[in-house]
């Protein structure tokens, strides 16, 4: 019986240790890391220039982070969505490019000629009410409860277009119609 015991905690404790190596070190991503890979676009970037725009981690050192898109978000600032090449290393974020007015314009003239990653997009901001990685609140209405909620979109749209949108916390993800500029509107 005794020995029964023993194998049995033994079992217990060798999978609470590979269960404690499935929630192996996570090391962040730093402003170096996001400058570089938008510098190998052909976009010279400072990590000064970079703005993370949440913390974010990846289960390696040392992540090959790709540039998915880059679009203007504002005079001075443009937004780019990064992910890491092996998706298992870390979720996909957003950050805030810097830049000043001059700069900004040549580098999305240069994007836009660049040779991004396939499925990567790259558009102007007069086409869209809302663009992706930028703030807006979500209005949830249900029967007998309605909700004003900040969010993040993950994807840029028009106004009438359902886009899907994310909490600050990035827990949660929603599916959200356009109504204006910053403004979006779903159903509970």
């Amino acid at each position: 019986m005794k020995d029964k015991k023993f194998l049995l905690l033994g079992i217990v404790v060798g999978v609470a240790a590979s269960a404690g190596s499935a929630f192996a070190a996570r090391y962040p991503i730093s402003r170096d890391q996001v400058a570089a890979a938008v510098s190998r676009l052909g976009m010279q970037v400072a990590p000064e220039q970079v703005t993370l725009l949440a913390d974010v981690s990846a289960t390696t050192s040392a992540p090959t982070l790709t540039v998915r898109s880059i679009e203007p978000w504002s005079n001075h600032r443009m937004t780019a969505r990064i992910e890491c090449e092996n998706s298992e290393q870390c979720l996909p974020f957003f950050v805030s490019l810097g830049m000043e007015p001059d700069a900004a314009s040549q580098a999305a003239a240069a994007v836009a000629h660049a040779n991004l990653p396939k499925n990567s997009t790259v558009s102007s901001s007069r086409k869209f009410a809302v663009l992706s990685g930028t703030p807006a609140t979500l209005l949830l209405d249900g029967e007998r409860v309605h909700i004003k909620l900040s969010v993040v979109c993950l994807e840029s749209g028009v106004r009438g277009q359902t886009i899907r949108v994310t909490d600050r916390d990035r827990k949660m993800v929603f599916h959200a119609q356009v109504v204006e500029s910053g403004l979006l509107k779903g159903s509970l």
